[in-house]
């Protein structure tokens, strides 16, 4: 008999992956709110939550799991309405640990080094001013944000009071809401009095930018794959996800003892999660960057490609009870990547990719996806959960036998899709 599990911010990619899982026939998939009742207009928590309930009570059968594979408030429902039905799930304290910056920085505080000088900004004050100890350049980012929305990189006092002033304006969209699950929790006297609406200011480190994904049962910390994050040429916006990792393997084991020290410490288990770190080639330095508790579901194809099966495996698996049961490198590439495709100047969407483009480079390039995610008549300033210095018009999910082919993939993918804009 299929078990049932219900998918929390269903969208059509993440459902394709899904049907790419061994042993098909074990799972039946149902949606749990579209990725699109999730993000229309401000966030309610406590509503959504009731009408993720409504259709878990009208459903005919048993609800054996719940899964999400992105951020807030996704994350955080997840544990609440698993504590609700019963089901296997991270705890909701441990989520949050990892959810707000500065809870987690506190708690990774106690257990390595290996992480940037960082303290609360006080956005009340007449003047919003550095914390003690943090120096520029530094991130300036709130406490709960989503897709590095109000993230902005400040190397000066000038910047960062303009990126203050922007945070101060717009915190509230996510503050608000997190608010909601952070009153659910028993709290530090610290995160109480910070809050969900708060500001972190983090000093900046420089290297090549690395994720751990992983996963953690019965107190043991599993890393299954690392995943380099490749930023565009003098800026600090995503060109590519690649996998696997070209780090040297020394480094990755590093990165994987100290993952295992945080995810203990912090209590989070029966999920997946993936850390984010720094690498310095010169000094060797290693600074953790954030701990996310939950996979990347952007890295779910290029585990498809390289190893035979998403990474969805581990999470749907662990969810249920089950063994994850997967092994790396079946898949039909060696390397894979997700890359992002960028503007970095405002204007309006005339033209974007018609199908046939489309259908053309997926044809060519057997396997490849792509995403467009803009429309005409869009002005780009419009969209949203856009990081701070770029807009995402789509995305295009590949793998090759190495990097070289790679990148001429890419290249050629993009001869072929046209966009057009007015300035």
């Amino acid at each position: 008999m299929p078990q049932n599990v219900f998918v929390l911010g269903w969208d059509e990619l993440n459902f394709r992956m899904l049907r790419e899982l061994p042993h098909p026939a074990q799972y039946r998939f149902h949606r749990l709110l579209s990725l699109e009742e999730l993000r229309h207009g401000e966030i309610d928590f406590d509503r959504l939550l009731d009408r993720a309930g409504s259709v878990l009570d009208a459903f005919d059968g048993p609800v054996d799991a719940i899964i999400g594979f992105r951020d807030f408030p996704i994350t955080t429902m997840v544990p609440v309405l698993c504590a609700r039905y019963g089901l296997r799930s991270a705890t909701l304290e441990s989520v949050v640990k990892c959810e707000h910056k500065y809870w987690s920085r506190l708690v990774q505080r106690e257990v390595i080094d290996e992480k940037p000088a960082f303290g609360l900004v006080d956005l009340e004050a007449d003047e919003a001013r550095p914390p003690p100890g943090v120096r520029f350049p530094m991130w300036l980012k709130p406490v709960k944000s989503m897709a590095s929305v109000l993230a902005f990189h400040v190397r000066d006092r000038d910047e960062f009071a303009r990126a203050a002033a922007v945070i101060r304006e717009e915190i509230g969209f996510t503050g608000r809401p997190f608010e909601s699950v952070l009153s659910r929790l028993d709290l530090p006297p610290e995160i109480a009095e910070a809050g969900g609406s708060a500001c972190l200011a983090e000093e900046s480190v420089d290297g090549a930018q690395l994720t751990l994904e992983g996963w953690a049962s019965g107190g043991k910390v599993h890393v299954y794959g690392a995943v380099d994050s490749l930023l565009c040429p003098d800026r600090p916006s995503f060109l590519r996800y690649q996998y696997p990792s070209s780090l040297p393997g020394e480094v990755i084991e590093r990165m994987t003892d100290i993952s295992a020290r945080v995810i203990k410490h912090i209590g989070l288990d029966s999920t997946t999660f993936n850390i984010e770190f720094f690498w310095d080639r010169g000094t060797g330095a290693i600074n953790l960057l954030e701990v996310n508790p939950r996979h990347s579901q952007s890295h779910a194809p290029l585990f498809l490609y390289v190893d035979g099966a998403p990474n969805h495996q581990y999470m749907v698996r662990l969810a249920l009870g089950l063994d994850p049961e997967f092994r790396p490198g079946g898949g039909d590439h060696n390397v894979a990547a997700k890359w992002f495709i960028r503007r970095f100047t405002d204007g309006v969407v005339r033209r974007v990719p018609s199908a046939e483009e489309i259908a053309a480079v997926e044809w060519e390039f057997p396997g490849t996806i792509v995403q467009i995610s803009v429309e005409p008549g869009v002005r780009l300033s419009d969209l949203a959960l856009q990081d701070s210095y770029s807009y995402e018009l789509g995305h295009i999910y590949m793998g090759a036998e190495n990097e070289r082919e790679l990148e001429a993939r890419y290249a050629r993918c993009l001869e072929r899709l046209t966009f057009q804009f007015d300035e």
